[in-house]
């Protein structure tokens, strides 16, 4: 018979505490790197939570059904993995607490334990059907409004003051994030790096969200790794690099522009496909049939060459290789061939140059021909790629394509790096998208915010004072994208006071038959967020918490317009029907005295979906009772995947 497990909320809890520990190592400003070694004396030196979780060898399900929901998280918005086990570990406290205590007065339970595992499952649906109800009001109406709104058109200006722009606030937004995962050297220069690749990037005419995606989606194949290099040697490059070198000689060619075009299939016609037949011996002999055969390809091989030239094609990307006569004859006609392009080059190249790739070189049009600026080699640490650049058309109004360089002083320290950098286009991306508002309210109130203003950033005078503004339960509060909100334990601060108020203006009669409202326990669990970040120095966590529990006390930063004609407040234009339009006070009419910036920035949105996939990973793992123990070849498959997904991650320090 096979070994059964009946799992108890506290093996649960336990499992995730293991966990927990391993990530308090790295959790926080003060916290360090992550040290792994393997057999063979390799180490890997690491701050990411996402690849410190998945580099540990976890035998037991429930752990690794932990880190699938760490890594599913953090695929979507690049961020919040270490903060994800923390808020997991202290639910499940808080749960197990509160499960433990209730009376259990039912003769139906067959144990104490079952009980407390109904009373658990109820409290986790309890949460996350609050969540889903509650959650966005909330975070909408009493946290972002003490945070700033940037937009991504002020943000990738050109013009742009040194401090107290948009600029400046997404550069801290930046460098609080890789602060989390590089450390303090080098976060301000990745993060300046970044906004200036995003600067480049940014598509005429084009939404925030596209360029990121595009980003995103395109990102393996427009960076370049460079080992045995400072990480300040990072620099962006104009146009695209393709990751081959030349397969014939590159000629010296002054003139512009450049025609090259895409082909995916060999140029040379195959004397046999796979599957084919060939019947010889028809009144020759099967010699004289392959050599004929051998000659139509040679002449057809030299009329595509040829036809090539006089559409004055000089650059051929195949996605093959070619045959040794191709090259031979494109190295006669002075015809650069890159083979083996891979799909994902040849993908950003197209788009780019607006050239579709060709199949069949006898039918080649205008569309499949693309302009080059130039198109030359490149040395980029020990290897010599292929760097070319974008004629500038008016008819094809894109970015300014450019090539990320990243360099490390060894391969992993660079792998490092780049997941980084492409976990902050996550992250953005996330931010940038605006949160869901549900449609079973009547109406809607929409947070608008035109330019960047923060209560926390900007200081006002202390005669600009207003009262705080109460949400009616049947509007909605929309959070714009770009909402941003200071670090070191803001939000958890606003959201734990928001709940507490929630809770004490409702009755919670949903929750009349367990003791603790929900509010209350998700309003706990968040503290431990801040109590980690500042364990080094309880006093610092009490000073945090009072600075921005003065901002609550006074809601300075929100106006209904109807009511109050201040006079630095200006008209946004009619409110719509059943929109009721809140504003910031602009940043103009606020001093420029910093208050709270030191402690950084963070994503409002992030922090939202960090919420909610936290809470849906808790339902899902109280929702399990029971482990079937086998030894079957899916058991021994699962067990070579976890050392492929160690093997396969690169050293990010050789010590």
């Amino acid at each position: 018979m096979l070994p059964l497990e009946h799992l108890h909320l506290k093996h649960v809890l336990q499992t995730v505490g293991v966990l927990e520990a391993v990530i308090l190592r790295s959790f926080g400003p003060e916290g360090g790197q992550v040290l792994f070694t393997r057999d063979t004396g390799q180490a890997m030196l690491s701050r990411s939570g996402t690849r410190i979780l998945r580099a540990l060898h976890l035998e037991h399900p429930l752990a690794r059904m932990v880190v699938e929901c760490v890594w599913k998280h953090s695929t979507v918005t690049g961020d919040g993995s270490k903060t994800f086990i923390l808020l997991l570990a202290s639910l499940l406290r808080m749960i197990h607490t509160t499960a433990s205590k209730e009376p259990h007065v039912s003769h139906s339970y067959n144990s104490l334990e079952a009980a407390e595992a109904t009373t658990a499952r109820h409290l986790a649906d309890k949460l996350l059907a609050f969540a889903l109800k509650e959650l966005d009001d909330l975070i909408a109406m009493e946290v972002a409004p003490y945070g700033c709104s940037v937009s991504w058109e002020d943000f990738t200006a050109k013009t742009q003051s040194a401090a107290h722009t948009n600029n400046h606030y997404v550069q801290k937004l930046l460098a609080s994030f890789f602060h989390t995962r590089l450390g303090y050297v080098h976060c301000d220069f990745v993060s300046e790096l970044t906004c200036e690749l995003l600067n480049r990037w940014k598509f005429t005419n084009g939404l925030p969200s596209f360029a990121l995606q595009f980003l995103n989606d395109n990102f393996p194949a427009l960076h370049t790794p460079v080992s045995g290099f400072p990480i300040s040697s990072s620099r962006l490059i104009e146009g695209q690099v393709i990751h081959r070198d030349f397969a014939t000689p590159c000629p010296q060619t002054d003139h512009q522009p450049i025609k090259a075009v895409v082909v995916t299939e060999d140029l040379q016609p195959k004397l046999l496909h796979t599957g084919d037949v060939l019947e010889v011996g028809f009144g020759v002999t099967e010699e004289r049939s392959i050599v004929h055969f051998s000659a139509w390809t040679e002449r057809s091989l030299e009329c595509v060459i040829a036809n090539l030239k006089s559409l004055g094609v000089s650059v051929v990307l195949s996605a093959v290789k070619q045959s040794a006569a191709v090259l031979a004859l494109a190295t006669q006609a002075e015809m650069c061939f890159v083979e083996c392009v891979s799909e994902d080059e040849l993908s950003v190249f197209a788009q780019l140059s607006g050239a579709r790739p060709t199949s069949d070189c006898w039918r080649i049009e205008p569309e499949h021909i693309a302009t080059l600026t130039f198109c030359r080699p490149i040395l980029l640490g020990a290897h010599r790629y292929v760097h070319m650049t974008f004629y500038d058309s008016e008819e094809r109004v894109m970015a300014k394509p450019c090539s990320l360089i990243i360099c490390g002083p060894g391969e992993g320290q660079t792998d490092q790096y780049a997941c980084a950098i492409r976990d902050a286009i996550l992250m953005l991306l996330t931010t940038w998208e605006p949160m869901r508002a549900s449609t079973t309210t009547a109406s809607k109130r929409t947070l608008q915010s035109p330019k960047c203003t923060s209560s926390f950033t900007d200081n006002l005078t202390d005669s600009t004072k207003y009262p705080s503004f109460n949400l009616h339960p049947l509007h909605k509060c929309v959070l714009q994208p770009g909402c941003m909100i200071p670090a070191g334990g803001t939000f958890e601060f606003l959201l734990n006071h928001a709940l507490q108020q929630h809770r004490r203006s409702c009755s919670d009669s949903n929750d009349a038959n367990i003791g603790v409202p929900v509010s209350q326990l998700l309003a706990n669990a968040l503290l431990s967020v801040p109590q980690q970040i500042y364990s080094h120095s309880p006093r610092r966590f009490l000073h945090t918490r009072t600075r921005v529990m003065s901002f609550v006390s006074n809601r300075f930063d929100l106006v209904y317009k109807q009511e109050h004609k201040a006079s630095h407040m200006q008209s946004e234009g009619p409110l719509e029907d059943g929109i009721v339009s809140l504003h910031c006070c602009k940043k103009d009419d606020m001093p420029s005295k910093v208050i709270m910036l030191d402690l950084g920035l963070e994503s409002v949105s992030c922090k939202y979906q960090l919420l909610l996939a936290v809470l849906q990973c808790v339902k899902s793992l109280l929702r399990l009772d029971t482990v079937l123990h086998t030894q079957t070849a899916l058991h021994k498959q699962s067990q070579r995947l976890v050392g492929t997904s160690w093997e396969s991650t690169e050293d990010e320090a050789e010590e």
